[in-house]
């Protein structure tokens, strides 16, 4: 499978392999920063198993992380607009940054 950047004269070919495509499934982030890039580690945890494995790390600049933030913010605004679910989980989703690290 193969998508092209949106941006006319900016054309870049995206491989995506289909073992890519799977997907991980996490449900945990952990997000650390140093004076020079992010880190998200994404973790999946399961109930009744003390240990938790990092299912995939990605590092970012921080243009990069932004870009990341925004396009996140965006695609939850359009997701709530479509599905009717307008700040559904703002009273049960617990406040960001629970967890504090740093690289």
């Amino acid at each position: 499978m193969e998508t092209k950047n949106p941006h006319p004269g900016n054309e870049i070919q995206v491989e995506l392999t289909e073992e890519i495509a799977q997907g991980t499934y996490a449900n945990l982030a952990i997000i650390a920063h140093s004076s020079y890039e992010f880190i998200i580690d994404f973790i999946r945890v399961v109930p009744g198993v003390p240990k938790a494995k990092v299912k995939s790390r990605i590092i970012l600049t921080p243009d990069n992380a932004k870009r990341l933030l925004y396009a996140l913010q965006d695609n939850i605004r359009k997701f709530e607009e479509q599905s009717g679910d307008i700040d559904k989980f703002d009273n049960i989703l617990p406040p960001l940054g629970g967890i504090k690290g740093e690289a």
